[in-house]
């Protein structure tokens, strides 16, 4: 007995002794589109693509400065903190184009905010999305992004902004219902999001009763807008719906006052003007302009008590435009699908799977955002929809909420 115990406790010596030097099999990917591989102390690259310059970079910053709370309320993630990197994509194709070929080269990107505006996510959102890429914006809100079987429908794109069908008809039915016009006409700048927009609020407004005397198109880099407004005005609507963004909205603000017939027009734009810009390139001719935007009324608690504090802390001032919170949830949600799916060695080596990833983003559920709870469809639709109308004021900013 002596000496099989003994020989017994030598194999289980050697076996101990072989056991440190086998340790736990090294993490092996298998996710079909990659994994990113994020070292013990280095940082999570997330990305954007925003508007952080020109007429409209107030959209992009007010954005940015939204996923910048997100972060910093955050603190770590799973061990490892943020690093925040983007590229400006200009409000325009032009601008997706540069700015998603840029972020797509980027293997250690996990996933990109973005785009502001839906002309460049059309251009951009491809490349990003074959790069592997969860891409998600607070701000784009054209349908056709969105819609099953559409080709501009990419795999790994999501948004928290509302679909331009809830927009564009809650505008039609506040001119029809609430202000009680009959006849009103659309102006588009050519873009994605303009062009869709105006065609929802048409319909909707039609299907009401009301009658769309013209849908005119202009070129968004001109000054000059009298003609179209002078035929605009040959069809005697009461209410102009021109969802376009600060440069020539400010300008068809201005100079709508100055043509016969439109003297008493009600004058609506859409969140792309939601600005301080716009106050300041209107001027006086400001007053009484409205626009349609998401409801921040509708926020929850937080948006109040601890988003807004905090965005005043880090970017010195109130928000400047309207997509922040949007922005803030899409951080947030993010964030809790990188923490559902990555995988962490004992060194705090982190392993996150692309696809899983986006998985994980498509099965968000009732996720408690500042929005509301955002339930995201296969197509990428996660808002929690509701808009209201504002009425600005020369002189003031915000603009002020009046409808519902």
């Amino acid at each position: 007995m002596t000496k099989r115990l003994l020989v017994l406790l030598s194999v289980l010596l050697a076996v101990s002794m072989l056991l440190p030097a086998c340790g736990p099999a090294p993490y092996e990917c298998t996710d079909p589109i990659g994994c990113v591989t994020v070292a013990p102390g280095e940082p999570i690259h997330l990305a954007y693509a925003m508007v952080i310059s020109g007429p409209d970079e107030t959209l992009g910053i007010d954005s940015r400065n939204g996923l910048d709370v997100a972060v910093a309320l955050k603190g770590k993630v799973l061990g490892h903190d943020i690093q925040l990197t983007g590229e400006d994509d200009g409000c325009s194709a032009e601008g997706g184009q540069a700015a998603g070929t840029k972020l797509a080269a980027d293997p250690t990107i996990v996933a990109v905010f973005g785009t502001s505006c839906s002309s460049a996510a059309r251009v951009a959102v491809p490349l990003m999305s074959q790069a592997g890429f969860v891409i998600i914006s607070s701000s784009n809100t054209a349908p056709d992004l969105t819609e099953a079987g559409n080709p501009n429908n990419h795999p790994g794109y999501l948004r928290t902004a509302h679909n331009d069908k809830v927009q564009g008809a809650a505008a039609a039915k506040f001119a029809f219902e609430k202000m009680g016009v009959k006849k009103a006409a659309t102006i588009h700048d050519g873009s994605l999001y303009a062009e869709k927009l105006q065609a929802v609020f048409a319909d909707t407004f039609k299907q009401l009763g009301g009658t769309i005397t013209t849908q005119e198109a202009v070129d968004p880099n001109a000054t000059d807008f009298k003609s179209v407004l002078t035929s605009i005005a040959a069809g005697a609507p009461e209410f102009i719906y021109y969802p376009i963004f600060v440069k020539a909205g400010s300008l068809i603000t201005r100079q709508a006052k100055e043509v016969p017939g439109l003297e008493n027009v009600y004058l609506m734009g859409a969140d792309g003007m939601f600005s301080p810009d716009v106050a300041e390139g209107a001027g006086e001719a400001v007053e009484g302009l409205f626009v349609s935007s998401p409801d921040t009324a509708a926020f929850t608690a937080d948006y109040q008590s601890v988003f807004l504090p905090k965005y005043k802390e880090l970017a010195g001032t109130d928000p400047i435009s309207i997509f922040h919170a949007h922005a803030y949830d899409a951080m947030n949600m993010v964030i809790a699908a990188i923490e559902k799916v990555a995988v962490q060695d004992k060194d705090g080596t982190l392993h996150i799977p692309r696809q899983a990833l986006r998985d994980a983003m498509y099965g968000t559920k009732d996720f408690p955002g500042l929005t509301g709870n955002l339930t995201c469809t296969p197509t990428g639709d996660c808002a929690d929809p509701k808009i209201a109308v504002y009425e600005y004021h020369a002189g003031q900013y915000p603009p002020e909420r009046i409808w519902p």
